[in-house]
């Protein structure tokens, strides 16, 4: 593939120290095809987090205004994904990480805020998971008893799992045969929950859209909202998944036309059946029978294991590259003590974390607005402007520079948004409540 070249006024002071190390990796690369990326999208975008999703993103909208937002930030994701996949070349180099080509391109203070915006991003993000696989078995038990344990212990046994995982299958590529056990359990327990909240939906004919709080209060919902369906289409990472693909735009293909249909299509659902009433984890709405709702909430659990893996491998990637002795096999003695180490202490911090702080919409939002909007939006248009400014037409600098502008404005007000939702959760709530 031909390289895209940076203006002649690039300044070169980053360039020796990013070709020396910005493809050095601990990990396995350039060995999945498109198809296997695209797959790791689907499954990976309709984990556990969309059952949150209808009471994330529609409810604070109503149906005109949500149906608008799915649509608008659908379509905005995919553009500006389909962009930066087309900047992992430029000059004849690859680039195999975010942070390496804003920091080749910008210079060493922009490598650090990536990399500081994208590992808040997987943190937070994989705290969301180890929620959502607690939930799950917390509702499982609440199937067979009426006392069912604190939240904080089924958290402890998802981070058991989740590090299992982590420790046992180390890289990407080497969760070629999982990814078809996460489609496996993806579409059954979907095409399960569908039926029973389709059949709940009919059954009740007194549902409530109305949106709910003052108009203060309303508006920044509706900055929420928009956060979560950020979080619903991206995750932060496309370069970090793409170099081991040829061709990682027909893989955003699969995403945004498959994955896109199953995880907007729980989330009409879910607000058609249950209206502005419905839970901030749809699984709890399931009128029945019981071994759907046990076979739903297990199918979460242990997708979520493989799912959560996805979006936080490139943290063991870089802490990986880091501390195992490179010139050594993955499983060798020396980096499996030292991998066992890496994965043990990300997992307790992370898990107790969560237990600490167990409120799911605060970790979509807040990711969704400080982290993913910069990620997605801005540094791609800002690559743009740096990589082709001098000679692409006026009209196309002008969109670039209007996404700089407009997205950053945004990131500020959905992130208020969120510090807002934050405060009032922790003043509802105590540290370790049983949510």
């Amino acid at each position: 593939m031909e390289g895209l070249s940076v203006e002649s006024t690039q300044a070169n002071e980053h360039v020796q120290d990013h070709q020396q190390n910005a493809s050095l990796s601990a990990h396995t690369t350039d060995h999945d095809s498109w198809l296997q990326a695209g797959l790791l999208l689907v499954t990976g975008f309709n984990c556990g987090y969309i059952l949150s999703f209808s009471n994330l993103m529609i409810v604070p909208l109503g149906w005109t205004w949500g149906i608008s937002c799915l649509v608008v930030v659908g379509l905005y994701t995919a553009y500006a994904n389909w962009l930066l996949a087309g900047f992992h070349f430029i000059d004849g180099r690859r680039f195999i990480r975010y942070r390496d080509i804003m920091g080749f391109l910008f210079g060493r203070k922009m490598y650090y805020i990536t990399w500081v915006f994208q590992s808040l991003t997987l943190l937070l993000g994989n705290m969301g998971f180890i929620l959502v696989g607690g939930k799950a078995l917390k509702e499982i038990n609440s199937e067979f008893s009426e006392t069912p344990l604190r939240l904080q212990y089924y958290l402890g046994m998802t981070g058991a799992a989740y590090f299992a995982f982590a420790y046992l299958i180390p890289t990407m590529s080497a969760m070629r045969s999982w990814l078809v056990v996460s489609a496996v359990l993806t579409f059954t327990y979907i095409g399960l929950l569908l039926t029973v909240v389709i059949k709940d939906g009919k059954s009740d004919e007194n549902k409530n859209y109305n949106l709910k709080g003052s108009r203060v209060g309303q508006a920044f919902g509706a900055l929420g909202a928009v956060s979560a369906a950020i979080v619903c289409n991206t995750n932060g990472l496309l370069l970090e998944i793409q170099p081991a693909v040829k061709n990682m735009r027909k893989a955003l293909g699969l995403q945004f036309t498959v994955g896109l249909v199953v995880y907007y299509g729980v989330t009409v659902a879910g607000y058609w059946a249950y209206g502005s009433g419905v839970a901030e984890y749809l699984p709890k709405e399931l009128s029945g029978p019981k071994w759907v709702k046990v076979f739903v909430n297990s199918s979460v659990f242990l997708q979520s294991i493989i799912s959560q893996h996805i979006f936080v491998v490139p943290v063991h990637e870089t802490l990986d590259t880091k501390y195992l002795k490179l010139e050594e096999s993955m499983n060798s003695a020396t980096n499996l003590k030292r991998r066992l180490l890496l994965r043990v202490t990300f997992f307790a911090i992370n898990t107790f974390l969560t237990a600490a702080f167990p409120f799911m919409g605060d970790f979509v939002v807040f990711f969704g607005s400080f982290t993913l909007i910069p990620l997605t939006f801005v540094f791609p248009s800002l690559i743009f402007l740096k990589v082709k400014g001098k000679t692409a037409r006026m009209e196309k600098k002008a969109w670039h520079c209007f996404n700089v502008v407009a997205f950053s404005l945004l990131a500020v007000a959905t992130t208020i948004s969120a510090v807002r939702l934050i405060i009032h959760n922790t003043r509802m709530y105590s540290f370790f409540a049983d949510t």
